[in-house]
């Protein structure tokens, strides 16, 4: 089986699933990072493997591991919202915060993984209050930076892009932070950067 991560370093994650495996013929490795281009469209979640390279179906587009390295597949991704964690966000945000169950990537009620009895427990009782939205930035920033609202650390970026006309980033924000910035006119945050939510998913 192969995975491909999206944030995150391979080779510590390896070595922190290691501990969950308890049969002798399977083993966790780290391939080489190696560069993402950009492929034709495929179905979703469709694979398929070029030379040494692998190919892995995202609807309007794939993503080539190995390919050409270049930076087109980005917006489709964020638009779709696919999120791509930060170096600082892997394991800070749960499942319903990036709407992994929209993308067939997590099951609530099966399986067994670490963390799965709280993120079934906020799921099932409807406790989770904080959820992914795309949004338009008055401002470039890089993923990873952490916004605030009336004082509250309110709004996480993920993965940013900086287009020919605006800035689009996806966002995890604070869902009663989300109802103030859709009746704030400017839709303003504490650091002078305001942002206007184009799209969101369900957790």
């Amino acid at each position: 089986m192969l995975a491909l991560l999206r944030g995150g370093d391979a080779a510590s994650l390896a070595q922190s699933l290691q501990r969950f495996v308890f049969r002798s013929k399977v083993k966790l490795t780290a391939q080489t990072p190696r560069h993402l281009g950009t492929g034709p469209a495929l179905e979703s979640y469709a694979f398929d493997s070029e030379g040494d390279g692998y190919v892995f179906g995202c609807g309007t587009h794939s993503l080539v591991v190995g390919a050409a390295a270049d930076d087109a597949w980005r917006l489709p991704q964020l638009q779709a919202g696919w999120p791509w964690l930060p170096g600082n966000l892997p394991g800070e945000l749960l499942p319903p915060a990036i709407s992994l169950e929209r993308l067939q990537a997590v099951a609530f009620d099966k399986g067994c993984y670490p963390g799965q009895e709280i993120a079934a427990r906020l799921h099932f009782r409807g406790g989770h209050k904080r959820h992914m939205h795309c949004v338009v930035l008055s401002q470039p920033l890089t993923g990873g930076t952490l916004l605030r609202h009336g004082g509250k650390e309110a709004i996480h970026l993920l993965d940013v892009v900086v287009g020919e006309t605006d800035v689009q980033a996806l966002a995890v924000i604070d869902d009663d932070v989300v109802k103030l910035l859709e009746s704030d006119a400017m839709n303003g945050v504490d650091e002078g950067i305001s942002l206007r939510i184009t799209a969101n998913w369900p957790a």
